[in-house]
């Protein structure tokens, strides 16, 4: 899943479609030009303009969306009070100017959700939400689509903004949305100290209150509510990585409200989080294997050397240096053992695109002792800058802005997995034998959860959703992060006729928008509901 443990450090790695451009596709799209007709429409008659389905700016600006009534589906969330359905409407307003969205129809809103769904009459949270209005005509959009990035602990609110541009195509017919998970910023955020991440007894006493409600399945609850409150009758949705899991378990509980649903990069169902490591170090070892080939190849001064099957070698001699005598970084953090095997992980994650920034970063460190280029990748990095909470892995404390917390408090939510000592030891040593160059940092993960203060809800996700519309999955081969193998496994936990698998050759961790083949699947599934061929790439 798109989630990595490192002694307290931020989870999660890199998304390999984070690029400036994707093939033709840049992220900086030049603005739409107005068709002439409607330029025209306009000027003569505001109410000419909106019969042609042209878009009317708005009172406070050129920027500004159109007004649009907002409706609410008639199919609310079961067994909740009237105040959070019949008596509640989304405010859209301006964004906060933290979100980095502002103008050219970006607006933000709270809703009011249970803390507890079992016990919806008692305490409430606010939920924050990001929109971004369709591009076109208003009898052309489908409805919203709810976007979830990854994480668990990543906050859609500040990933929207950053990613919308991925999306543009689908965002012609969708509202896009996201917004923050339980446990993250805007959204009951957690808090695991009062500067510093402190472990499970600073989750306790600063968070104690929403620690047992931040998981996924009241969180999929959440997305229940938003489909209703956004007008739709079904929920169409967008999840990458550990969002696989959330729509699935949304899928599990509403198969009846299952609308155009992607799963991309799907995490694995039938796994324990635990054995989930396993397979993750298993898959990262292999891509670190295929790019050590290419290295060779195609490079005569390749720093992993001419023989592929020394090239693991030479890395673990590498990180064993580093963590005596961390790298310098031109600053003031330097590179150890941890923070270089992570920083490979991320250049993997962006599949062929990163294997030659990795071979330079492999260089500089190896050939000339710096570790600026690695430690760039070191960490998850978000909105333009590195994701709060970098550390100095096991030797030091983290610094806690919430990603860690949230994090940590979603993932001990969901799993009960709580192995002890001995048993954690035993899977330490798979987790290390699975891959000899990141087995070690990878085992950190084991013991996330050994002393939690709450129990967590089950050992799997439930995906299983009978009766539900076709969901795409949608697995590259190589991917590091989240291996192929899962994909079939939540392919068959959906159920038959549930899940359909497109099945993409290429490496690294996701293929939308920037493999055209996968692009132009999931926008023809997503806009005009097609399925794809089983294959591509």
């Amino acid at each position: 899943m798109r989630a990595r443990f490192w002694a307290f450090q931020p989870p999660t790695r890199v998304f390999r479609r984070r690029t400036t451009t994707h093939g033709d596709r840049s992220l900086s799209a030049a603005p739409r030009r107005r068709d002439a007709t409607c330029l025209l429409a306009i000027v003569l008659s505001p109410v000419l303009a909106a019969g042609a389905g042209c878009d009317l700016p708005g009172d406070s600006g050129p920027s500004a969306p159109p007004r649009r009534v907002e409706k609410k589906a008639a199919n609310p969330p079961p067994g909740l009070p009237a105040s959070f359905t019949a008596g509640q409407r989304l405010d859209w307003s301006d964004c906060p100017e933290s979100s980095g969205a502002r103008g050219d129809g970006w607006e933000c809103a709270t809703m009011k959700a249970p803390l507890d769904y079992r016990r919806p009459g008692r305490d409430t949270i606010d939920v924050a939400m990001i929109r971004k209005r369709a591009t076109g005509p208003e009898r052309k959009r489908i409805g919203s689509l709810l976007l979830n990035f990854g994480g668990p602990g990543q906050s859609g609110i500040i990933g929207l903004p950053v990613f919308a541009d991925d999306y543009e195509a689908l965002n012609e017919r969708y509202d896009l949305v996201s917004f923050d998970p339980r446990g993250v910023r805007g959204t009951a955020p957690v808090r695991c100290g009062k500067d510093e991440f402190e472990g499970a007894d600073g989750c306790k006493k600063y968070s104690g209150r929403v620690l047992p409600y931040v998981g996924t399945s009241q969180t999929a609850r959440d997305l229940d509510l938003m489909r209703y409150l956004l007008g739709d009758e079904k929920l169409h949705y967008f999840g990458v990585s550990y969002g696989t899991a959330l729509g699935g378990v949304y899928a599990h509980h509403f198969p009846e409200n299952v609308g155009r649903v992607v799963l991309e990069a799907p995490v694995d169902p039938a796994l324990n989080r635990l054995e989930a490591e396993i397979s993750g170090a298993e898959a990262v070892q292999l891509a670190f294997d295929r790019f050590a080939a290419h290295c060779a190849r195609a490079y005569g001064d390749c720093p992993l050397g001419r023989d592929p099957a020394q090239a693991g070698r030479r890395v673990i001699e590498l990180l064993k240096r580093l963590k005596k005598k961390p790298a310098p970084t031109g600053g003031d953090e330097k590179l150890d053992d941890s923070l270089a095997a992570r920083a490979i992980g991320n250049y993997l994650d962006l599949g062929e695109e990163g294997w030659r920034p990795l071979v330079e970063a492999l260089r500089e460190v190896m050939e000339r002792g710096g570790g600026g280029k690695l430690l760039d990748k070191a960490y998850d990095h978000g909105p333009k800058s590195r994701a709060a909470g970098t550390g100095a892995g096991a030797r030091g404390r983290v610094s806690d802005s919430g990603s860690t917390s949230a994090f940590v408090a979603i993932t001990c939510a969901d799993s009960s997995v709580r192995p002890g000592f001995a048993a954690a030891e035993r899977m330490i040593k798979r987790i290390t034998a699975a891959s000899p160059v990141f087995g070690e940092t990878w085992s950190g993960a084991v013991y996330l959860c050994y002393d939690w203060p709450f129990k967590g809800e089950s050992a799997t996700f439930d995906v299983s959703a009978d009766g539900a519309a076709p969901i795409l999955v949608v697995a590259n081969t190589g991917d590091p992060t989240t291996p192929y193998s899962g994909a079939g496994h939540m392919v068959a936990e959906l159920g038959a006729g549930v899940g359909v698998l497109l099945t993409v050759r290429a490496e690294g961790h996701g293929s939308y928008p920037h493999i055209r083949c996968a692009a132009e699947a999931v926008d023809a599934y997503l806009l005009d509901g097609r399925t794809p061929p089983a294959a591509c790439g």
